[in-house]
């Protein structure tokens, strides 16, 4: 099921955490590549972090979502050992349906709003990873729960939204 929410059920959120963003509108990404070519319109350009961002689990069915820089090379196997988890593969469309209400090519961190305000009967716990290196822009860049568009906000602000969420995140070198 996808989620009921939408960019502006999102960006109403941010509003009432006192978030600042803004958002650009774009035709649809699937790749980083694509995501590249659509924000030339984009203030900062490739200056500012933009992500790519995984949701993996591990056999005990322990989830995360992994929030990297976008030219961070994941290796799914070294990253299990750097948070702790099992064997890493990428969690299924209907898990991620289920859980973040985002369809693949739409993961965003954005998505844990869903899992605060319509968790599913088995939702798991979710684990929040963030990579340092996109931590340490300025501004970064995520999709608005679909992937015609991308939301800037600043890194302090992410964190805010997240455990608004009831996340925790953890800040790791990915």
């Amino acid at each position: 099921m996808e989620s009921p929410l939408d960019e502006q059920a999102l960006l109403a959120f941010l509003d009432t955490l006192g978030i600042a963003h803004t958002t650009y509108q774009h035709e649809p990404v699937f790749t980083v590549e694509e995501a590249q070519a659509a924000r030339a319109h984009m203030p900062g350009g490739n200056s500012h972090g933009h992500s790519k961002n995984l949701f993996v689990r591990d056999k005990k069915k322990n989830f995360a979502l992994v929030v990297a820089e976008e030219s961070a090379p994941i290796d799914l196997k070294a990253l299990a050992g750097k948070i702790d988890m099992g064997r890493l593969s990428f969690a299924s469309a209907e898990r991620m349906a289920r859980y973040l209400g985002v369809k693949p090519g739409s993961v965003t961190p954005f998505a844990l709003l869903h899992a605060m305000k319509f968790p599913a009967d088995d939702q798991p716990a979710i684990r929040v990873i963030l990579d340092e290196r996109l931590m340490a822009f300025d501004l970064i860049y995520f999709h608005p729960l679909h992937n015609s568009a991308t939301t800037a906000i600043h890194p302090e602000d992410l964190v805010k939204f997240l455990r608004a969420c009831g996340a925790n995140p953890g800040v790791s070198t990915l």
